[in-house]
């Protein structure tokens, strides 16, 4: 699989000025919550909220919110690549997975909003063995189950499992995904899919900026 992400450089010290100075905006911004509920509330911001659970330590830099642009194409779509811009959402509640959402929206050449584009829900789950588990649900009538692993502190790939779909959904038979944060902090992915009966092919790449978190 294409990695398309360069490893966050550095490491001690100066990793940690970075980060810091990053996070000067986005430091105070959680996810929007109604304080009256009897359990623990989500959080995408590790300062705030319950602790991270010791299990998903190998996640923890996914957690936060981020938004950004990025591409979509893929050889049965006509008139591609076509520009998006996306928001994606890792929060926890300090039980050992993480929650998953992502929204997206087409772009004009402009930059201004064509129109609403996927949603998908779903969770994050790390095993002893750092076996990743991922369950994903999208509102186009797509379930997914995958498996990856860490492929180092700040880049994770997963592959789809099963895939389960309703009558009227698009036929997708694979997919594949590699995450990873990159120089100057960003969240970077690639989602490869084989689908409409193509070959396994990119699909979607998005480069994304932490807003909260």
């Amino acid at each position: 699989m294409t990695d398309p992400t360069t490893p966050q450089p550095g490491s001690g010290d100066a990793a940690i000025q970075a980060a810091e100075q990053r996070a000067a905006a986005t430091r105070d911004r959680n996810l929007p919550q109604f304080a009256d509920l009897p359990v623990a509330e989500d959080t995408a911001n590790l300062r705030l909220g319950p602790n991270l659970n010791d299990q998903l330590l190998a996640l923890l830099p996914l957690v936060g919110v981020w938004r950004g642009e990025g591409e979509v194409a893929y050889s049965s779509l006509e008139g591609g690549p076509y520009r998006f811009g996306q928001q994606i959402t890792f929060a926890h509640d300090g039980r050992p997975f993480l929650y998953y959402e992502s929204r997206s929206w087409l772009l004009n050449p402009d930059g201004s909003v064509l129109r609403p584009a996927a949603r998908e829900v779903g969770w994050w789950r790390l095993q002893a063995d750092d076996t990743i588990e991922v369950l994903l649900a999208h509102a186009t009538g797509i379930m997914e189950m995958y498996y990856g692993k860490p492929r180092n502190q700040t880049s994770w790939e997963i592959a789809t499992d099963a895939i389960v779909r309703t009558a009227g959904a698009k036929e997708v038979t694979a997919s594949q995904r590699l995450y990873g944060i990159v120089e100057g902090g960003d969240l970077a992915y690639v989602d490869e899919r084989a689908m409409v009966g193509e070959a396994m092919q990119p699909h979607l790449s998005a480069r994304l900026t932490r807003i909260a978190g």
